[in-house]
Formats: C-alpha cells, sequence, structure tokens
C-alpha cells in the first residue's frame, strides 16, 4: 500500500529495493498483519523526513524528472537500527574478559571513565563510538555518559553534527565508586538539570536522567533524580536492573526496606512510560507485573549477559500476553562484543533456545526496530517505514559474505533470508546508513 504526504520533487533523495518494516508487535501480534514487506519499494525522502513509501511500480512514473533512484539490489531496506542501552565512555574497553559483573566494573571500567576527566578524550571515543554505530547500521541509541557533565556535552555535540536521534545522560553515581567518579545528590541534580536544560529537545537530541545503579547511588540521589524527572516529564530514565546474583544481592543489603530490585525504582518515583531499565534477567513476576503496570521498558542485553555470563533472559516471560512488557534489543557495550545489532539479534536467538523457546526472524528484527522505538517512547519518530516518520535508514547486502551468498542461495522465503542474516552476518552487511534522509555511511567497494 503506497503512503504518501506530498508530491516528490527533484530535490528527494530516493532509494529502491526489498523494504520491512513493521506496525505491529510480533510477539503478540498476527506476523502476517503487522510485518509489512515490499520486494520492490520505493522510498521517497525530503526534509530529512520519509514522504513517500510504497511499490516502486507506482511511485517511480510520478517523480519529477531528473530525480535520482539508487537501487539496491540484493539488498534489504530497514528503518536505522536502535541500540536500547549502551556506554560509549566503554568503546575502549570492548573485551575486557575475566571477571563478572562487579569485578569487571573494578577491574576495567571505572578506571577507563576516569580518563574521561579530559573533554578531549572524551569527545574522541564519542567520534569513533558514532563512527561504529553508523557502520553498523545504528542510527538511535540511548547511551550512559560518565559522571563529568562534559562527556554529555561533548557526545551530544558530535550526534547533532551527524543529525543523529541520540538519547544520552551524565551518569549519577555519589557511593560505592572510586572517589574521582563520584559526584553528590545535590551537584548530580544541578548538573543534570543544566544538561537537561541544555540539551532535550534541542535538534534530535534526548535527555536521559541516569542514575548508573541503585548500588551506585544514594537514596539522597535517587531521590533527586526522581525529583528531576517530575519536573521534566518527557525526558527519559535509564538504568540497571537485575543483572547479576551478586548484584541483587547487595542490593538487598544496601535496600533492606524494599520488596525487590524493581521496588527500590519505584520507591522513588523512577519507573513509568520514558523508563528503560538494561538486563532484567533475575526477575520475579511480581518484578514483571509492577513493570507492567507503570509502563517501565526493558533492554534486553544478550552479548553482555552471555560475555559476562550474568544469565539467560526469559523473552516468553518478559511478552507474556497478559501483562506484556516493552523491550528492546541492546549491545550494552563495553560489556558487549559488538556494535552490531545483528549479531546482538543472533545472541538474543540462542539465548531463547537455552531458555527453552524460539525467536522468530520477525520478532528479532522487531526488537532492533520499531520494538526498540516502542520501548523509548519514540516510536512516533523513528522505528518504521512511513510518511512522516525520520528518514533512518539501513541498508542491507544480502549477500555480504560469500558464505552468506551460498546461504542465501537455499533461503525459500524472507524469513529464511532474515534468519541467515541475524545469525550469519555483521558489519559487513551494511552497505548503507542514511540519517534524515542523508547517506551518513556508505560500505567501501
Amino acid at each position: 500500500m503506497t503512503q504518501s504526504a506530498a508530491a516528490p520533487d527533484a530535490a528527494a533523495t530516493v532509494i529502491r529495493g526489498p523494504a520491512l518494516s513493521f506496525s505491529g508487535d510480533p510477539f503478540l501480534d498476527d506476523p502476517a498483519l503487522c510485518r509489512h514487506y515490499e520486494p520492490d519499494a520505493a522510498i521517497v525522502m525530503a526534509g530529512g523526513r520519509i514522504v513517500e513509501v510504497g511499490p516502486a511500480a507506482a511511485i517511480l512514473p510520478r517523480l519529477a524528472p531528473g530525480t535520482d533512484v539508487v537501487r539496491h539490489a540484493d539488498g534489504l531496506i530497514l528503518p536505522g537500527f536502535i541500540d536500547c542501552h549502551v556506554h560509549y565512555p566503554q568503546t575502549q574497553m570492548i573485551g575486557a574478559a575475566g571477571s563478572q559483573l562487579l569485578d569487571w566494573l573494578e577491574r576495567y571500567i571505572f578506571a577507563a571513565e576516569e580518563t574521561f576527566v579530559d573533554p578531549a578524550h572524551a569527545r574522541a571515543i564519542a567520534r569513533a563510538f558514532l563512527g561504529e554505530c553508523l557502520r553498523n547500521g545504528t542510527t538511535t541509541a540511548a547511551v550512559f555518559c560518565t559522571v563529568h557533565a562534559h562527556s554529555v556535552d561533548v557526545f551530544f555535540e558530535e550526534a547533532e553534527a551527524r543529525g543523529l536521534a541520540m538519547v544520552a545522560g551524565k551518569v549519577l553515581m555519589d557511593c560505592n565508586a572510586p572517589e574521582a567518579l563520584r559526584d553528590t545528590a545535590q551537584r548530580g541534580y544541578d548538573e543534570s538539570k543544566a544538561l537537561l536544560e541544555r540539551w532535550h529537545g534541542r535538534g534530535r537530541a534526548r535527555y536521559a536522567i541516569t542514575p548508573r545503579f541503585a548500588a551506585s547511588s544514594s537514596p539522597a540521589q535517587l531521590e533527586a533524580a526522581g525529583a528531576l524527572w517530575r519536573e521534566f516529564p518527557d525526558a527519559l530514565v535509564q538504568s540497571h536492573l537485575s543483572e547479576n546474583h551478586a548484584e541483587i544481592a547487595w542490593i538487598r543489603e544496601l535496600f533492606p526496606d524494599a520488596r525487590d530490585y524493581v521496588d527500590v525504582y519505584d520507591r522513588f518515583g523512577l519507573l513509568g512510560p520514558g523508563a528503560i531499565y538494561g538486563h532484567g534477567i533475575h526477575l520475579s513476576e511480581a518484578e514483571r507485573v509492577r513493570l507492567a503496570e507503570t509502563g517501565t521498558a526493558l533492554a534486553h542485553c544478550p552479548t553482555s549477559n552471555l560475555f559476562l555470563g550474568s544469565g539467560l533472559f526469559d523473552m516468553a516471560a518478559a511478552k507474556a500476553p497478559e501483562r506484556p512488557l516493552a523491550v528492546g534489543l541492546a549491545t550494552d557495550l563495553g560489556a558487549g562484543t559488538s556494535f552490531s545489532l545483528l549479531r546482538t539479534m543472533g545472541a538474543a536467538y540462542e539465548i531463547a533456545h537455552l531458555r527453552g523457546r524460539s525467536l522468530t526472524p520477525a520478532q528479532a528484527f522487531y526488537l532492533a526496530t520499531l520494538g526498540a522505538a516502542r520501548a523509548l517512547g519514540l516510536d512516533g519518530e523513528i522505528g518504521s517505514l512511513a510518511v512522516g516518520k525520520a528518514a533512518d535508514l539501513v541498508v542491507l547486502d544480502l549477500r555480504s559474505t560469500p558464505l552468506i551468498d551460498l546461504r542465501m542461495r537455499a533461503a525459500r522465503d524472507l524469513d529464511e533470508a532474515l534468519a541467515v542474516q541475524m545469525t550469519l552476518a555483521d558489519d559487513r552487511a551494511v552497505r548503507a546508513t542514511y540519517v534524515a534522509g542523508r547517506l551518513a555511511y556508505a560500505r567501501p567497494a
């Protein structure tokens, strides 16, 4: 079905090829009704938006003379991938092996984040991080910065220069962390508020109030974070939840009056639409019910959970039809081991199987596109190929390696082709990334 907002003109950017998008949740809805595949689509982009999308045969004859059309044979056009939980300061520490969560933080991560006292270093890592995002087809991410306010400024400056829609926030951390990385409840509130006022809603930037996790924020700081969210209810909140058994036991010691880990955040007003928590591996049913009641989302971080040995996320429980949670896919670098959301889908598939369930290709691709946008509350802006949405797109090469080319010759339908990509493909499959209708990355020939 063709969608059109206005007659395309010669200034438009037009790409053509097979296209896939979602309008519903294939965990809950009939995939045949919520997944939309057009084998020969034309997508017309102008003013940073999608202005027309549909069968090429219907759209191309109406284009203004001289309109350039970029053809992507053996490709697949998708909404830009969305990473729901990632730490840009940890880019330099990917693959720091040998420890589980709490020891890993102490041995590797805190020392790496201390180097962000230097704004020039923060900017260099932000540039490297965003370059890798584009190379992997990721056009939006929910990003943890460091405790240093300038780590947020330089990140948003670099994202703005690339036209990217990014969510980010200064980490709040006033206890149980190295002195060099601690703020105070008041300073964390003041700096976060100033950053929020400076960046939230400026261009495509969105601010997330970001307590690292309950163990590294005092009750006073968590209270201040909740107060800030009440002042700015259209901001986001991001943190960590129920990642590791030792972490959960520590939270129980630190907050003995709380019913459970979810209740810690609930007591400080940090649950609700616009709040997304990384991991959520070891949740009780009561905790899942409370997350569902409040509209709080989870970020599934499969490569990170496997790398740190944290546990196996229960997708079936998270998406139980009687109280489904909003879930998006996430790399969680640097515990996560790849910028590629294709590789992340593959890890999610494997975890589902270890849980005795299946993750279909439609579900996997949904988690990295519309599902992730819904988890972040940004589905009105990104996450699908629809008129009026931001023209953030990724174009995959479905035959990106000799092995994938060989395997694709035996793919019998779209589901098998998608399964091949999510189990075998990586950054080499990204042929092009478009940001607000502009070609932001093209794979070298």
